[in-house]
């Protein structure tokens, strides 16, 4: 599958109109300061839930909760096993091969912590890098079970009146 490897790249291979604009000016930030790292891209994240069928699998989750009127008792379990969700799916062979492709080009050395989070977020997962990066890859997917937090959720369904989100771009740098 091409597609996963598409836009994944290193902070060194990023320009302007590879990157998503709104990601464009920390990945700038990053590389100016001489940081190694990857930019993973919307599509990667996406891929990983059509993949796996998680959209579905969380439709079916949440399909009990009304946003009219959010019963927060009943919603917190539903987010903890959203999360687990996301972190126990697996990600396509094609996917863990192109992903660890692109963490080897980044150069980060052995030992390394990487610390995995979201463009808008200083926060995020750390994780020590051993080649291949089966470490770093679990902390990506940590990251993305955050968006399935209860308060996550809760907040989505506040303002959008529904627990359905975007995919965002992830990056990985030394911490």
């Amino acid at each position: 599958m091409r597609g996963y490897a598409a836009g994944m790249l290193t902070f060194a291979e990023a320009h302007a109109p590879a990157v998503p604009a709104a990601d464009h000016a920390e990945v700038t930030r990053l590389l100016a300061l001489g940081t190694p790292g990857v930019i993973v891209p919307p599509a990667f994240e996406e891929a990983f839930y059509r993949g796996g069928n998680l959209p579905e699998q969380l439709r079916r989750l949440f399909s009990k909760v009304r946003p009219a009127r959010i019963d927060e008792d009943a919603l917190e379990p539903l987010a903890a096993q959203a999360q687990a969700l996301i972190r126990t799916s697996y990600l396509m062979d094609d996917a863990v091969q192109a992903f660890y492709r692109t963490l080897a080009r980044a150069s980060f050395p052995a030992g390394a912590v990487v610390r995995v989070r979201r463009p808008d977020a200083t926060l995020g997962e750390d994780a020590p890098f051993l080649a291949p990066g089966t470490a770093t890859l679990q902390a990506m997917k940590r990251v993305w079970a955050q968006d399935w937090t209860f308060d996550a959720v809760l907040e989505r369904l506040d303002s959008a009146g529904s627990v359905a989100l975007e995919a965002r771009s992830t990056l990985l740098h030394p911490a």
